[in-house]
């Protein structure tokens, strides 16, 4: 299995622990993985295994941003 681009960004995402920098990584892992998808709507030759794991990090990406969203504000 190669393991892609917008899978590498989106691993980089998820195992990301430093806050200042988890949004960014989501954004270039959701850029990357929508450009993924673009080009599978042309060409159309995913794999299943690929397309198991675009629904997974599809699903993943969701609740990422819903964290971000939700973590704690540095006090200033």
């Amino acid at each position: 299995m190669t393991v892609s681009d917008w899978e590498k960004l989106y691993q980089a995402a998820i195992l990301e622990t430093d806050w200042s920098k988890i949004e960014e990584r989501i954004e270039a892992a959701d850029f990357a993985l929508d450009a993924r998808l673009q080009e599978l709507s042309t060409n159309h030759c995913v794999t299943p295994e690929e397309k198991q794991r675009i629904e997974d990090a599809l699903s993943g990406s969701e609740r990422s941003a819903s964290v971000v969203t939700r973590r704690p504000k540095a006090a200033g």
